[in-house]
Formats: C-alpha cells, sequence, structure tokens
C-alpha cells in the first residue's frame, strides 16, 4: 500500500462516515432500538434491589405481584430492541457495502491498461472481496456494537451512581486503566490486519495465476514446486494471523484482571458499608449488578475497537485504488463523432513506457477504408503504435488525430465506439456464444447475430453443438479450440460494425486449417474500413494497401510488398528470414 498522510487518513475516514450517514433515518431508528436495549439492562441492574428488599426481604405481597411482569415487559421490549438494531444495522452496513463495492469496480474499470499491467488481478479480486467484507463487518457488527454498549454503559453508570455515588467514584476510577488496553491492543491489530490484509491478495494472485496456468504446470511437472509456493505464502499469512491473534487475545484478560481488581475492591469496601449498616443488603446486590454488568460491554469495547481497526486497514487499501488517478483524462469539452469512413492521423508521436522511450517521431496517415500492415520483430512498438488509437495509453508528444481532429477532443465513449479490434489472445468470457458475439452491441437482433457468425465462418460450428448459440463456452473459452474462439472474436467485432479495425496477430496462434478460416473471415470483416494489421507472418499481409516496417520504435520503411522487398532493407531481411526457414519463424 501506497504510504499516504495523516491527512488523507481522516479525509478517508471522513468519506467513510459520509456513507453511513446518508442513512440517517434507519441510523436514528437503530439508535433509538439500541436505547430500549440499553435501558432494559440497567432497569435489570436497578430491580435487583426492590426484588431483594421488597419481596425478599420485606415480603411485600403486591411488589411481587408488580415486579414478574414488569420484568416481562423489559425482555420482550429488550428482544424488539434487538431484533430492530439488528435488522437495520445490518441494511446501512450492507448498503454501504454495495456503494463500496460498486465504486470500486467502476473505478477499476475506468483505470487505463497501465495500471493493469502493474496491479495483479487476484490482488484486485482481493479488495473487492476480502477487504469488503472486513468493512462490512466493521459497519454492520462492530460500529453498531460499539454503540449499543456506549449507551448499555452510560445507563448502567447512571444505576450505580444513583444507587450508591461514593462507591460509584472508587468503581469508575478503574475504567480509564481498562481502556488503555483498548487504544493500545487496537493499534496493533491494525498493524497486522494491514500486512494481513496485502499477505491474502497476494495469496489471491498466486491462485488465480496457478488456476488459470495449470495446464502448463502440468504439462511441466511442476505441480511439487507450486504447493511449495503456496504452502511458503500460507505460512506467511498464518504467521500474521497469530501476530494479530496475540494482540487481539492479550486485551481481553489484562481487561480482565483490571476489572477483578475493581470487583474485589468494591465487594470489601460495600461488603463493609452493609455490615456497618450504611447500606442495604438489596442497595449493594443491584449496585454489584449493574457493575458486573457495565464492565462486560467495557470489556467488549476492546474486541469490538480491534475489528474497528482491522476494517479501517482495509477500507485504505480500497481507498488506495478510489484514490488513484486516471492517465487517460477526457477533455471538459470533449466531442461525440459519427460512425463513419475515418482517416487516421500519427503526427509527430512519441511515446514512453516509464523513463523508456517506446515511439519516436512517428508520422503516417492511413487514409479511409485502406488497409495497413505493420510488420518488425517483437518489441519494435507495433503493438503500442495501435494501442495509441483507442486511447489504451496517451502520447507523450505529438498527437493522434482522426478526421484531422485530435483523439483527446473526442469522448472516450464515442471514440471507443469506432473502434474494433481482434488480438492474438482470443478474450472471452464465460457466457453463451450469443452473449459473446453481442458483447459489442448488446441489443442487437438473434439474425443479425447469425449473419455476423456466418460472416464469420462461425455458423457451422456453433450450429452442431446441441445448445446452439445458447452453448456457454466456459472460462477464457475453453470448450472452443482456438481457430474456434478466434472466429467468435472476429463475430463480435463485425456485429459491432465499427469504421476502424485494429487486428493484433489475430492468426499468429493457429494451424494451417484454422487460419485459413479465420482469414476468410477476416477478408469479410476488412471490407469498407480502416484497418491496421499486425502480422508475424508476412504470408498473411498480401492483402495490405501499404505496409510499414517498425524498428527501434520509429518508422523505418514504408510501401508495397514489392517495393520493399526492391529496397533490400528491414523487410527484405524479415522475408528471407521467415521464408528460409519452413517452420516460419515469427517476429
Amino acid at each position: 500500500m501506497r504510504k499516504v498522510s495523516i491527512l488523507v487518513i481522516r479525509d478517508r475516514h471522513k468519506r467513510l462516515l459520509s456513507l453511513i450517514r446518508e442513512h440517517g433515518y434507519r441510523l436514528f431508528a437503530a439508535m433509538g432500538c439500541m436505547l430500549v436495549i440499553a435501558a432494559s439492562t440497567a432497569v435489570s441492574a436497578y430491580l435487583v434491589k426492590p426484588v431483594l428488599d421488597d419481596i425478599f426481604f420485606s415480603k411485600n405481597l403486591a411488589m411481587l405481584k408488580i415486579i414478574p411482569p414488569v420484568v416481562i415487559l423489559i425482555y420482550f421490549l429488550r428482544g424488539l430492541g434487538h431484533y430492530g438494531h439488528e435488522y437495520l444495522m445490518n441494511h446501512v452496513g450492507q448498503s454501504i457495502i454495495k456503494r463500496l463495492r460498486d465504486s470500486l469496480y467502476v473505478h477499476i474499470q475506468d483505470l487505463p491498461i497501465s495500471f493493469f499491467q502493474k496491479e495483479k488481478t487476484g490482488a484486485l479480486m482481493s479488495r473487492l472481496t476480502n477487504d469488503v467484507n472486513i468493512i462490512k463487518s466493521m459497519v454492520s457488527t462492530a460500529f453498531t456494537s460499539t454503540l449499543r454498549d456506549c449507551f448499555t454503559i452510560i445507563g448502567l453508570t447512571v444505576v450505580i451512581f444513583y444507587r450508591d455515588w461514593k462507591l460509584a467514584l472508587y468503581a469508575v476510577i478503574v475504567l480509564p486503566i481498562a481502556f488503555f488496553p483498548i487504544v493500545e491492543f487496537g493499534r496493533r491489530v491494525r498493524r497486522v490486519s494491514t500486512g494481513c490484509q496485502e499477505a491474502m491478495a497476494d495469496l489471491s494472485s498466486f491462485l488465480h495465476e496457478t488456476f488459470v496456468g495449470n495446464k502448463i504446470i502440468k504439462a511441466f511437472g511442476m505441480e511439487s514446486y507450486e504447493r511449495k509456493r503456496f504452502f511458503n505464502k500460507t505460512a506467511s499469512l498464518f504467521r500474521l494471523e497469530m501476530k494479530a491473534v496475540i494482540a487481539r487475545s492479550l486485551s481481553s484478560p489484562i481487561m480482565e484482571f483490571v476489572g477483578g481488581i475493581g470487583i474485589a475492591f468494591i465487594i470489601g469496601y460495600g461488603g463493609y458499608r452493609v455490615i456497618t449498616g450504611a447500606s442495604t443488603t438489596g442497595t449493594f446486590f443491584s449496585f454489584m449488578a449493574a457493575v458486573l454488568m457495565l464492565y462486560d460491554p467495557v470489556k467488549k469495547l476492546s474486541g469490538l475497537n480491534n475489528s474497528i481497526q482491522e476494517g479501517l486497514a482495509a477500507a485504505d487499501r480500497i481507498f488506495d485504488i478510489i484514490e488513484r488517478k486516471s492517465d487517460i483524462v477526457e477533455d471538459k469539452d470533449a466531442v461525440s463523432i459519427e460512425l463513419s469512413p475515418h482517416s487516421v492521423t500519427f503526427q509527430n508521436v512519441f511515446f514512453r513506457y516509464d523513463e523508456e522511450m517506446v515511439l519516436n517521431d512517428i508520422n503516417l496517415e492511413v487514409r479511409a477504408g485502406e488497409v495497413l500492415a505493420i510488420v518488425g520483430v517483437s518489441g519494435s512498438g507495433k503493438t503500442t503504435l495501435v494501442n495509441l488509437i483507442p486511447r489504451f495509453f496517451d502520447v507523450a508528444q505529438g498527437a493522434v488525430l482522426i478526421d484531422g481532429q485530435d483523439i483527446r477532443k473526442i469522448t472516450l465513449s464515442s471514440l471507443r465506439r469506432q473502434i474494433a479490434i481482434v488480438t492474438q489472445d482470443s478474450i472471452l468470457f464465460n457466457e453463451s456464444i450469443r452473449d459473446n458475439i453481442a458483447n459489442g452491441n448488446p441489443e442487437a437482433a438473434d439474425e443479425a447475430i447469425v449473419e455476423a457468425s456466418k460472416a464469420a465462418y462461425a455458423y457451422d460450428f456453433i450450429h452442431n453443438f446441441p445448445d446452439g448459440f445458447n452453448t456457454v463456452i466456459g472460462e477464457l473459452g475453453g470448450r472452443l479450440s482456438g481457430g474456434e474462439k478466434q472466429r467468435i472474436c472476429i463475430a463480435r467485432a463485425l456485429l459491432k460494425d465499427a469504421p476502424i479495425l485494429i487486428l493484433d496477430e489475430a492468426t499468429s496462434s493457429l494451424d494451417t486449417e484454422s487460419e485459413m478460416l479465420v482469414q476468410k473471415a477476416i477478408e469479410n470483416l476488412m471490407k469498407g474500413r480502416t484497418t491496421f494489421v499486425i502480422a508475424h507472418r508476412l504470408s498473411t499481409i498480401g492483402y495490405a494497401h501499404r505496409i510499414i516496417v517498425i524498428s527501434n520504435g520509429r518508422i523505418a520503411e514504408e510501401g508495397t510488398h514489392d517495393a520493399l522487398m526492391a529496397q533490400n532493407g528491414e523487410y527484405f531481411k524479415l522475408y528471407q528470414m521467415q521464408f528460409s526457414n519452413n517452420n516460419g519463424d515469427r517476429f
């Protein structure tokens, strides 16, 4: 977690409290229920005196008829108070958690690609699940119980001062001492809790990676190695959890001991006052019952404070993400553009990852409807170049223009509506084939989905599934072959019907038969669209109107296949190297 100042932490806590205050009417109703619980506890202690003095010692029959119904009424009201406060405060807690979880997810989705490149998927999942659940415990349980116990302490304090104010003064002297472990151990719990949450996030990330990569683990016989890694991470989490257990566990016995000293003194001094006649037995036992009841909520506050500290630590981790600023900022005067054929221009474009310059002085104009192939060795900057068009990243210098307009002056939603992307990694979701194809156009009619699948040469294999378009394809499309997944992705791009198309090595991982089908689908997809094709296999770019060669972040060569071959330069070397190898080396 990034280091934050005290002022930032206080601001986060204020924001959390403001979320709680939004449910003011439920809070007031819940507090009313808590007051009923606290009052019933105080009255229970108060009734000890009349029960002993009036019924058992004075044998007052009238009081015997009155007190039992009163006790029944008190406990009935107490039960209603418990139900009301539990329901209302849990409703408040769950509502706040939903708001936080929704805000966190929305903000994460709005963060740029660079954020996801630096963060672990499992760690982000842990913040949305584990950390938010810890806050839920704090808001719906610890926070509400703290209020209830504070009301109970106030009510019982009134009783003991009413019964014997001199003895009460001695009793409450112990309370400030009893609160010391609450504060001290609360600090320790918060520090350790942050470490536990970070360790849990690391464990979640590890699980995500090993589950997704299970095929590779098995293929390379790395099960034993991964088990050891997992055991090391759980051992680290265990050590942190035990530190938290020690901090939580020590506070209670210390408070028990301090409370025991206070009770021993009360028994000694109070008993002396009863023996000497300064107080009655009923008064003493009523006082003693109230004190015993008083120390119980004080002791509980220690455990509740630990839960609150854990929740505040989780809140810091959540706000650490929510407060993260996106590098991609939409101009306040940004405009929308209509769906139509577009030209794309790179004007003196520079781009850097961190401090390393990746693209240098790129000047390029791609006409509407033109197919541009981009080739070069791995790491030359091909994918980075096309990622600037949908503003996955922003240029360091220069500008990317659509029809002469800087894309930073176009709304993000409108800009990305103009663009469809098919990548080497077929990104599909664990939903039906229909839903995956309609992902870019959720309102599309079934007929349009079927037509898109036919144009992508996917209809036949979809139709052969027992459930057809309703077939759920599994996580990342696990039930489909590589070629089938890629054709679903092409159908999705076809259905979106965007005027600008980016194909990032869309066929590089396919076998020959699948590649032929995908190439046919791609030809349908490119018709009438401004297309950027990143290709490793130079044999797949014969349809390109123009080819550029990227080398060390610069456009080294530009022209048609024949013209570039005639230059005997970078493109010629790539071509000769690839076609001299029967396996088709990739670049």
